[in-house]
């Protein structure tokens, strides 16, 4: 197998198999099967996987419904995870079961955080004003009115 230049990015099949260990890990997740003390009653989202080439780790990134899990939460993860990589092994078809490592899912928190600055009073200045009516997209503009004077480009 060739080896890819730095910064060309994942393969196909590293993102083909990060998508299906998410899934095999969501599904884990949804059915309850999390027996660790500090996991019980929380919902945690796998939102993203990454792999890395050799397909032999995989980096997960994990929230709980939309808020940061614990450190507790965090090292009971860890805890879990000679389960988890059984779990895979039985859905994934790979020929080892993956070291999964646990990330928190930061991606909520900083589109939070770009909304409040794209909102501050010194920024919004420097934004095309919204769209007032319904139906008009960026870049459209609102009708004139029929008292305005026409435009003409040879000014």
């Amino acid at each position: 197998m060739a080896k890819h230049p730095a910064g060309s990015g994942p393969s196909q099949r590293m993102l083909r198999v990060a998508e299906e260990v998410r899934h095999a890990l969501s599904s884990v997740f949804t059915r309850g099967e999390i027996r660790d003390e500090d996991l019980l009653d929380i919902r945690i989202t796998v939102t993203e996987v990454r792999a890395s080439p050799d397909l032999n780790h995989m980096t997960c990134f994990v929230s709980a419904l939309g808020r940061r899990l614990s450190k507790e939460e965090m090292d009971g993860l860890k805890r879990i995870q000679p389960f988890l990589r059984s779990q895979l092994a039985k859905s994934v078809r790979l020929r080892f079961a993956p070291q999964l490592h646990f990330q928190q899912d930061e991606a909520l928190e900083y589109a939070m955080k770009i909304d409040q600055v794209m909102r501050r009073p010194e920024v919004a200045q420097d934004l095309p004003p919204r769209p007032e009516k319904p139906g008009l997209s960026i870049g459209d503009t609102a009708p004139k009115s029929a008292d305005a004077e026409p435009r003409t480009d040879d000014a």
